[in-house]
């Protein structure tokens, strides 16, 4: 069985009907909210896959973990829908391949930077606007984060594209460089 399969095929019929009830924006919403929970709490996943927890209980804390509301019906019946096909221990990977789909139908980039410390607001600006003109008419959403071990600089990561302006890759660089000789 594959996991990755499995997944992507509830996550497209989801944004598939999410999009027929015009609900796959607020859908959205609820499966990045629900994506940070799972990261945030490693318990989330283990009390989802775990069989002694009832069904109904499942239900309320998946929608407890993204925020959702009783008006919240097409994330609902999707959480039953997994419950009734046995597949409610998949739920992160699907929210994962959900977020995926969504922002390739909707020219959205996720835009990863990672510094060596906290950038500051015009810098930010700055390394934005560089973005924004790599990726044209597109919509980005950016995630941001600190890493001491860059010693300085940042890395850029844009879907599959990266950009290490770091002092570590210069060092590692100039290392091979040295080591080549």
């Amino acid at each position: 069985m594959n996991d990755g399969l499995i997944p992507r095929r509830y996550a497209k019929a989801l944004l598939k009907f999410a999009q027929e009830k015009g609900q796959d924006k607020r859908v959205y919403a609820l499966m990045q909210t629900l994506g940070d929970s799972f990261a945030a709490q490693p318990a989330l996943g283990k009390a989802v896959t775990n069989p002694f927890v009832s069904a109904a209980d499942k239900t309320k804390l998946l929608m407890t973990a993204s925020g959702a509301t009783d008006k919240d019906s097409v994330f609902a019946d999707f959480i039953k829908l997994l419950i009734a096909n046995n597949r409610i221990d998949m739920m992160r990977p699907v929210a994962l391949a959900y977020l995926e789909m969504y922002r390739k139908a909707n020219n959205i980039y996720l835009v990863e930077i990672t510094s060596a410390a906290p950038m500051g607001d015009k810098e930010m600006a700055r390394l934005k606007a560089l973005i924004g003109s790599h990726v044209g008419n597109a919509t980005v959403e950016y995630e941001t984060s600190v890493d001491p071990d860059l010693i300085g600089g940042f890395v850029v990561k844009i879907d599959s594209e990266r950009l290490d302006a770091s002092i570590k890759n210069e060092l590692k660089q100039l290392r091979l460089k040295l080591l080549s000789k």
